[in-house]
């Protein structure tokens, strides 16, 4: 919408040649007219998507806050490269998925359960462009709010398009401007929609080796959203990537600290619970690595790392 209000003069100058002046002095024409009413009903919306952007970016704090024990897994990509289908594919939702631009406007979070039983919360998000302009990052901030706060990032590439490579550096350029960086999030590369990849009579591994990752990743996983080959293999990449990333520890909390109890369940995965002793409970606990420092914090002196 602002783009469109910078646009409008030019829109309407058709009809600055109708302007003209009356016995008594100036009088707007048409175009100017028009150009008035335009400029007032775009202010108007801007202002309404401005404050439910606002009502969006309050209501994500409060989903975050009470899923704040759970892993975040969130889903980036260049528009249109499959991102939702992906995500349809790997959570069995029925998310809208279409060849289309910005086709993904709202964060859609879905639970999914990983091989050995561990849940993960996965997020789709709106699809990236080259040179994305300022504005429009800020008006989608809100849903790429969920990138900041993930523990693992998969970028999906539509690796059938002969600008895959670029455009995946445009993706992992947005990253860095967010504040996302590989060296802190493991970042996943889906290399998807190989069923369009491999021409008749020519092995598929033959045309993937030909192919490049596009910045420092964890993994390297191709798939097809569309026949779900490679679905298991990926959600196996995640697990393996949380693993690395997450700490398990063993903690006592006595029973005067109550809040302590609260707090393990917002921030962290408890993964058993002892029977209470006159002494208080204990605790076994994952820990991502966004809540370690204020776990350490917490919890010095009543705890210790643990293997499962």
């Amino acid at each position: 919408l602002n783009y469109q209000k910078g646009r409008l003069v030019r829109s309407w100058t058709h009809l600055e040649r109708q302007r003209g002046s009356g016995g008594s002095g100036f009088m707007g024409g048409p175009g100017e007219t028009q150009i008035e009413s335009d400029r007032r009903q775009i202010m108007d919306r801007i202002v309404l998507l401005e404050d439910r952007l606002d009502k969006v970016k309050k209501t994500r704090t409060q989903q975050r806050a009470q899923r704040s024990g759970t892993p975040i897994v969130a889903l980036v990509g260049y528009t249109n490269a499959g991102k939702s289908s992906l995500f349809n594919a790997l959570t069995g939702s029925e998310v809208f998925a279409k060849d289309l631009l910005f086709a993904t406007l709202d964060t859609t979070v879905r639970k999914l359960e990983l091989p050995h039983g561990r849940e993960i919360m996965l997020s789709d998000t709106v699809g990236f462009v080259a040179d994305l302009p300022t504005d429009l990052v800020a008006a989608f901030r809100a849903t790429l709010e969920e990138v900041l706060d993930a523990d693992v990032i998969l970028h999906a590439r539509d690796i059938s398009s002969v600008d895959h490579l670029a455009q995946a550096q445009d993706v992992l350029k947005v990253l860095g401007d967010l504040g996302v960086s590989p060296e802190t999030t493991p970042i996943i590369e889906v290399w998807n929609k190989i069923d369009l990849l491999a021409p008749d009579g020519v092995a598929l591994d033959d045309v993937l080796t030909g192919i490049a990752q596009a910045g420092k990743v964890a993994s390297v996983v191709p798939v097809s959203a569309i026949t779900g080959r490679g679905i298991d293999a990926l959600k196996l990449a995640i697990e393996t990537a949380l693993g690395e990333k997450s700490r398990t520890y063993h903690v006592h909390v006595p029973h005067s600290a109550g809040s302590d109890i609260g707090w393990l369940h917002s921030h962290a995965e408890i993964i058993s619970r002892e029977e209470p002793t006159e002494l208080g409970s204990g605790f076994v606990v994952r820990v991502e690595p966004r809540h370690k420092s204020a776990f350490i914090e917490r919890f010095n002196g009543r705890m210790e790392t643990t293997e499962i």
